[in-house]
């Protein structure tokens, strides 16, 4: 789901001075000021809270190959790709890759000209970020980057397809194999001594999470969005590291959401867990955490059949706890040092309680949402006994500062 780089999208800094640059343009985004357009005269754009942009709405019915890609008419939208991997010499990693469209302060293109828009070579129409992240867990090496490029030739999305770029990171839809399975390909990597060229492939059906296609974050309707999953997606690929290259390979989780809202009032933090058992079921879960300590009642815990069948509960059915605590070093912030998670089977019946344990405890993403750090890294899954029963990523924001005083 990826909730905090939603915010990131909406107010994200960089984590290092040289790129602060993008912290400026961020804050001229949001602030809705006019990009006067060279040219025409034109002195002032409306405001972003003056666009119109759409709701999800129930009932819709989703067409692809056209809905894994871009979706103007929105004002936020996000693939997010996190997975586990394996090297060709037993080394174990975990990364993310997540690319964000953000409309701008003028009006979007024509979503039905694809990739077309007007002849500039940069637009102020959209804005597209990216995220990447890596851990390598037999050395405890965390690494993190970020971009932010106007719409032009350098960032674009294609509203016809998946196939979306940032400079020379992107992710594309190769259509399906040989099986009928939806094959993406995944070029990323950070700074200049480590790169990664993935091919992944969807191994059960796409999941739509919430009810009747609307995923709801608050009590006000605009607060949700359309969420896509491919919850198990196989992953090959080369990571090249230096002047040395692997092979990698493991499996990874993707949501891909379209919203013009999220947040609702009094909500200051939010936790979310994707969790790939090894029996071939899967869970996520999000727990929207208020101002008064309690858990939203829009927060959502859903499980994934091995058949692909949802079965989806409410905050009541499931409890999120923290145990321990891991400091940052950096920002101060006070983090559960493991995730203890609750839940029922999915025919209602009492579940097991998870212990979600991070493969590195300083997964912290510094610069962050506002300039308040979060938390997220790749964690393995235990059983009461302690038998590793799968593997998970971990979000976890407003424990490093006051998440909606900074947003």
């Amino acid at each position: 789901m990826s909730l905090s780089l939603l915010s990131w999208c909406l107010s994200r800094g960089s984590q290092c001075g040289r790129r602060g640059s993008a912290l400026l343009w961020v804050c001229i985004i949001l602030s809705g000021l006019a990009f006067p357009a060279k040219g025409t005269g034109a002195t002032e754009a409306p405001p972003l809270a003056a666009r119109r942009f759409a709701l999800p709405q129930p009932g819709r019915v989703f067409t692809f190959p056209a809905d894994h890609g871009s979706h103007p008419e929105f004002k936020i939208e996000w693939w997010y790709i996190t997975g586990h991997l394996v090297s060709a010499e037993g080394q174990r990693h975990g990364f993310q890759a997540t690319f964000f469209r953000r409309a701008g302060v003028t009006q979007p293109g024509n979503p039905a000209a694809g990739l077309e828009r007007p002849s500039s070579l940069f637009g102020t129409d959209e804005f597209f970020l990216a995220h990447m992240a890596w851990l390598d867990v037999g050395t405890g090496t965390f690494r993190h980057e970020e971009r932010l490029n106007r719409h032009g030739w350098d960032a674009r999305a294609d509203t016809r397809k998946l196939e979306v770029r940032n400079g020379n990171w992107s992710l594309k839809d190769l259509g399906p194999d040989a099986e009928g399975k939806t094959t993406l390909e995944l070029r990323g990597g950070i700074q200049a001594d480590l790169r990664w060229r993935m091919t992944l492939k969807a191994q059960k059906p796409l999941v739509v999470f919430g009810t009747n296609g609307v995923s709801r974050k608050a009590q006000e309707p605009s607060a949700a969005s359309h969420y896509l999953t491919f919850s198990r997606l196989s992953v090959s690929g080369d990571l090249q590291r230096g002047s040395k290259t692997e092979r990698v390979e493991g499996e990874a989780w993707m949501d891909h959401e379209l919203s013009s809202s999220q947040l609702g009032q009094g909500q200051v933090g939010w936790d979310w867990a994707c969790i790939q058992f090894f029996d071939g079921r899967e869970l996520m879960a999000y727990r929207m955490r208020r101002d008064d300590g309690t858990t939203d009642a829009f927060s959502t815990l859903a499980w994934i059949g091995k058949d692909g069948r949802v079965t989806q509960w409410g905050p009541d059915r499931f409890r999120w706890t923290g145990e321990g605590q891991w400091k940052s070093p950096r920002s101060g912030g006070a983090y559960p040092a493991t995730v203890l998670l609750s839940v029922p089977e999915p025919d209602g019946s009492p579940g097991p309680t998870l212990r979600l344990e991070p493969l590195c405890a300083d997964q912290e993403l510094s610069g962050g949402l506002g300039g308040v750090p979060y938390w997220e890294g790749a964690c393995r899954v235990r059983d009461a006994q302690g038998n590793e029963i799968g593997r998970a990523f971990v979000e976890m924001t407003g424990y490093a500062g006051n998440l909606r005083r900074a947003l």
